[in-house]
Formats: structure tokens, C-alpha cells, sequence
């Protein structure tokens, strides 16, 4: 018996000491090894460089020795196969990507877009991206209406900080929220640092496969910017590999100053960081000559700012006389790291609910915050709340409501085009919902 429980004792003091030897440590993964690019396909993304009725643009990453790549494209079907393509003998079509090299911080990637082109309008298409051996999943997306019909999209303040750990939840609510919408608009600040790749590699981890589902309307923030060997602030190196955009803007702003018509609404991005008279005299043309119904401008740093210490004076004396004379509906916009919203407002003052005026929305969706500033325009403010927006439009009526990361209605508000083209804006706000401002210590 004695030489049994000896045995056994032996036995397990061996075990343990193998265990001990074998233990793991846990370490943090590298950055370099985490964001590192493979042959498969990563960071897809939809956007426009073209008339949503007609066209698709897509953006994918790869190893750096991946130097040509593909897009398949077919009509999507409801049992998986290839649909047929009006015009094309085959059952998908084949399209050949345009590749650029990038160097980063962690090393060398490629870049490869397609566009579709030639779609026919109101048609869901299933699409896959590759290198004719390694190829994404298949996705989705459905073209707009050459008509006014209704639809729905996101919009986002700054997610900039901890976007993995905590703005990838807003991302997913909002769209477990409107699943239905066509677009995401985000104004500026998707990151924190301009060239940081492991931040990038965040922000389309965050998205996932939404981002190849959903196109992205993005706006330049300033923290997409910044400065360089040579003193001077530029554009991150991974703007223009990474999302094919309009380039139809002013020369020198290609790609981050564009519009995109869809369905009814011109929404034009502008980009606040640099050259900002060179924009006055193509806003005021694009607005002019604009067939559509809504119009919304997005860009980054706010015409009434919503945090404490700041102002934009000289972009609200240069922008803000185009905006009012094309009566524009409504401006989304980030920066200021705080929730604030605007009711009707023309040159400066607010006016009355069933009169023209432009409404102002400042908004964050990431966790880096700024106290509210107690601006006199704004209708609704918040402090240390992640925030999504989601925005109806259908024929006359403007449809907006924001909400907490948790899913709570915090603001909501309806605009509704008269006949002479003026709106009435009718406040939505949940009754008995408190502003969530911050608790001030008594001095």
C-alpha cells in the first residue's frame, strides 16, 4: 500500500514539474505580427467613385508580392450560384484590379481596387475579391435607384481612440440597429495617428465584414493628417490605397473634397484641414447646379463648435455664406468629442422651427471626450456619450435620431420640405430624457 501512494506520489510530482516546464506565459501579440498582410484578402471596403445606380468601388489589401489581383461580380441569387448578368455570356464577371505598393510602419503591403461599372440600377450583385487562388468570401451590395425612393444610412463622429475595444460595439449596434441602411457617413477621425497601420488595421477589424457590405461616404479629419520629415502636415499615406473616392473635387484635394448622389440626396464632403478658400467657389457650384432634392454636407472640424475653448471662426466667415445661400438641410460633423445639435439656423442666429435655416449636428462615436461648451444654438448637447446616428429620408420628410452606444434614443428631430422649399423642423427628443452632462464640483 505504502508503495503504491509513493508511486503515485511520484507520478504526479513528475506531472507537475512537466507542467511548469511547459507553462505558457502570455505575452502580447506584436503589432507587426497581428496587422501582418497575407496572400488572403483583408480591409475591404465599398465606396464610390461614381453614380451609386451604376457603379461600385471596392478596396482590398494583400502581401506586398501580391501584384495583381481580381474582383468577380455577379447578380447575387437565392441559392448561391452564379445569377446571369444582362449583356455577359458568363455567369460572373471578371474585373481587373489597378494595385499600389505601401509602406508602412509595419512593413510593405499592397492595395488593389476595382470597380464595377455598367450595373443596372436597383439590382443586389454578389462580388469576391482576389489574387485567382486566394480569394474573400463572398459579399453583397445592392446599387441604388436612378429615383427618389427612400432609404437610410449611418453617420459617425470620431471613433479616433481604442477602436477595437470600444468603438467596434458602436459600429456593430448601429447596424444591428438599421441593417437596412446603404451607406455609413464618417466625419474625420477614424484614427488616432495618420500613419499608424496597426490603427488602421484596428478600424477595419472594428467594421469587419460590414465594411464589404456597406459603403463608406468618409470625410478627412485632422488626425488623418499629420506632420512629416519635411515639417509640413500632409495626408496619410493610407488615404487614397485605401478608399477609392470621387476625384472630381478641387485639383490638389482629389479624393477628400467629392459628392455622391443617392436617391434624392447630394451629400458633399468637404475637408477642413487645409486649402480652405480653394473650396468656396466649388461648393457654391456644386450646390448650384444640384438636381436633388436633400443636400447634406459632412466634414470634420464644426461651424458652431459643441466643446468648451474652441471656435472655428474663419471656416464659419468663409463656408457658412455658401451653406445659407444654398439652404442647405443639414451638416454633420465631428472634432469636438461632445454631442451638440443645432434647430434651424441661418448666418449665425437661430430661427424659427417652420422657417429655412440649416440644422448643425456635432457628434462622437469613439470614448475620447471634451466637456460640452453651453452653446446658445444648440437644441441638444451630451457629455461622455458614445454616440450613432441614423438618418431616414423619404420624398419630403428628413428623418434624424441619435443614440447611445446601448441603443437608448438620446436626440431625435424630423424635417419636413414645404412646397417653397422650406423646412419645418418638429423636435423628437424622448420626453423625460435628462441631458447627459458631466457632474461639476462645487469650488
Amino acid at each position: 500500500m505504502f508503495f503504491t501512494i509513493t508511486i503515485a506520489l511520484s507520478a504526479l510530482v513528475f506531472a507537475l514539474q512537466v507542467a511548469a516546464v511547459h507553462a505558457h506565459t502570455p505575452e502580447p501579440v506584436s503589432e507587426a505580427e497581428l496587422h501582418r498582410p497575407l496572400d488572403v484578402p483583408d480591409r475591404i471596403v465599398l465606396t464610390w467613385t461614381d453614380d451609386p445606380a451604376t457603379s461600385q468601388a471596392v478596396t482590398w489589401r494583400t502581401a506586398a508580392r501580391v501584384d495583381s489581383a481580381v474582383a468577380e461580380l455577379t447578380v447575387a441569387t437565392p441559392h448561391g450560384g452564379f445569377g446571369r448578368i444582362e449583356g455577359m455570356q458568363d455567369d460572373a464577371v471578371t474585373v481587373l484590379a489597378t494595385t499600389q505598393k505601401l509602406s508602412t510602419d509595419l512593413g510593405e503591403a499592397s492595395y488593389h481596387s476595382a470597380e464595377f461599372k455598367g450595373l443596372l440600377p436597383e439590382t443586389l450583385y454578389a462580388y469576391r475579391v482576389g489574387d485567382g487562388a486566394n480569394w474573400s468570401e463572398w459579399f453583397q451590395f445592392r446599387t441604388a435607384s436612378r429615383q427618389r425612393k427612400p432609404f437610410s444610412f449611418i453617420y459617425f463622429g470620431d471613433a479616433q481612440r481604442e477602436v477595437k475595444s470600444q468603438w467596434s460595439r458602436v459600429i456593430r449596434q448601429a447596424y444591428k440597429h438599421a441593417s437596412d441602411a446603404r451607406f455609413i457617413v464618417h466625419a474625420g477621425d477614424l484614427i488616432d495617428r495618420h500613419n499608424r497601420d496597426a490603427q488602421w488595421g484596428e478600424w477595419f477589424n472594428a467594421g469587419g465584414w460590414l465594411n464589404g457590405m456597406l459603403p463608406s461616404i468618409a470625410a478627412a479629419g485632422n488626425h488623418e493628417y499629420g506632420s512629416d520629415e519635411d515639417g509640413g502636415r500632409h495626408l496619410s499615406t493610407h488615404w487614397r490605397p485605401q478608399f477609392a473616392l470621387p476625384a472630381h473635387g478641387p485639383e490638389g484635394l482629389e479624393e477628400t473634397v467629392y459628392y455622391v448622389d443617392y436617391q434624392g440626396v447630394r451629400i458633399v464632403v468637404l475637408n477642413t484641414n487645409e486649402q480652405l478658400e480653394k473650396q468656396v467657389a466649388w461648393l457654391d457650384g456644386v450646390l448650384a447646379d444640384n438636381p436633388q432634392h436633400w443636400t447634406v454636407l459632412t466634414f470634420h472640424h464644426p461651424i458652431f463648435s459643441a466643446a468648451a475653448g474652441r471656435d472655428n471662426a474663419d471656416l464659419r466667415a468663409l463656408w457658412m455664406p455658401i451653406i445659407d445661400r444654398h439652404e442647405v438641410d443639414l451638416v454633420l460633423q465631428g472634432h469636438d468629442h461632445t454631442y451638440g445639435r443645432t434647430r434651424n439656423v441661418r448666418s449665425g442666429l437661430s430661427v424659427r422651427d417652420d422657417d429655412s435655416g440649416t440644422v448643425y449636428v456635432v457628434s462622437v462615436s469613439g470614448p475620447k471626450m471634451y466637456e460640452s461648451a453651453v452653446h446658445p444654438l444648440m437644441r441638444r448637447v451630451a457629455e461622455d456619450t458614445q454616440l450613432y446616428q441614423i438618418i431616414e429620408v423619404d420624398g419630403d420628410e428628413l428623418v434624424y435620431r441619435a443614440y447611445t452606444a446601448t441603443g437608448e434614443l438620446y436626440d431625435a428631430f424630423n424635417l419636413t420640405k414645404g412646397e417653397n422649399g422650406v423646412n419645418q423642423l418638429r423636435e423628437k427628443m424622448p420626453r423625460n430624457a435628462r441631458e447627459r452632462r458631466r457632474q461639476k464640483t462645487a469650488q
